[in-house]
């Protein structure tokens, strides 16, 4: 129904403005007691499904990538469609409206979207006051910094947000690999890295303390554009703060073998979907055998079938994450994916 009817109505509108017509939909539907219809149609309970990483208990280990539900508005009516946990942000401290539009692009025939959104974020402490409602599923917190703040402050930023979130999150993520704030992805370095995330550690320690808790995980999310030498930096800083896993990936900048048309292409941003399935699998399994699976990771990038989970699992992800398959495969995708997880243990 999704592929038939959904899909080619919302796909008339320009992307951005699909996005948010689908969440007025979600959002009236769910208010009129659509709900408890959609977790029958597309949530599958199992106990077999449910994973136990870096301290948590999932309830299956397909979650919503973050950049989906911005500013937290929809989360809960987001698990309906079967997640197992769901990643608000990127937030960062000041509202900022991001960049110019048009800045979201579909590119059809590569099953694939380019976007250069720029963290368009309505501030951490206005998506606060959202997530203190309860929460019916897993949240995780992505924080970055905004677009006029330098990165010789940029650790300020960071805190702020970490701070804000830390009573209304399961975990962090911290993300340094959007390319679509100029100069963020230099964060990435080795030496900033690690200044930062060891000073996220810290506030970690201190706050939990301080409420007498235990500590909230934190993950960095990276670039697949990263070469080896860059990778193995990766693994290396993970040892050295003790940060509890890795998201990998983020967009790419990289544009191969594109079957879209040259202007499509061309447009600058992070582009996601079917093409980065294939380099972030190779990503995960880097890491993963590289380090000898020394943490956790969450894979994401490309999913658009059950056969895409299962090969990033194989090469060493713990957790999944869906965005672009979630928009073009529609919200039966993750029933079919967790689906394929039972069947698979069957066998086994």
């Amino acid at each position: 129904m999704y592929k038939t009817f959904v899909r080619p109505f919302l796909f008339l509108f320009d992307a951005e403005r699909a996005h948010h017509l689908t969440f007025s939909l979600v959002h009236f539907f769910s208010n009129i007691g659509f709900s408890r219809v959609f977790r029958m149609m597309y949530t599958l309970e199992d106990k077999r499904l449910e994973r136990e990483v870096f301290g948590i208990r999932f309830k299956n280990p397909v979650g919503l990538a973050a950049g989906f539900d911005k500013d937290a508005k929809l989360y809960n009516e987001l698990s309906d469609f079967g997640f197992g946990f769901v990643e608000i942000g990127t937030l960062t401290p000041k509202p900022q409206e991001g960049n110019p539009k048009k800045r979201l692009f579909r590119l059809k025939p590569d099953q694939a979207i380019v976007n250069r959104m720029g963290f368009n974020n309505q501030g951490v402490f206005d998506a606060v006051e959202r997530l203190k409602k309860k929460h019916r599923v897993l949240v995780g917190g992505n924080i970055g910094k905004n677009k006029v703040t330098p990165n010789t402050e940029a650790v300020k930023d960071y805190l702020i947000c970490f701070d804000a979130l830390f009573d209304h999150v399961d975990y962090f993520v911290v993300n340094v690999s959007s390319p679509n704030t100029p100069g963020l992805r230099e964060l990435q370095d080795k030496e900033p890295l690690t200044a930062l995330l060891i000073q996220l550690k810290d506030r970690n320690t201190e706050n939990a303390k301080n409420k007498g808790i235990k500590e909230k995980p934190i993950l960095l999310k990276i670039a697949p554009d990263l070469t080896d030498d860059q990778l193995l930096d990766i693994i290396s800083i993970v040892e050295i703060t003790q940060i509890e896993g890795v998201i990998a990936t983020n967009t790419t900048i990289a544009r191969k073998d594109l079957k879209s048309d040259a202007v499509q292409t061309k447009e600058t941003g992070g582009l996601s979907g079917k093409p980065l399935t294939k380099r972030s699998t190779e990503v995960i399994r880097f890491l993963a055998e590289k380090s000898n699976k020394a943490f956790p990771i969450i894979g994401v990038g490309g999913i658009h079938s059950p056969e895409d989970v299962l090969e990033k699992l194989d090469a060493g992800a713990d957790l999944v994450q869906l965005y672009t398959g979630f928009i073009y495969e529609g919200p039966s995708l993750v029933k079919r994916i967790n689906k394929a997880i039972l069947n698979r243990s069957e066998v086994r």
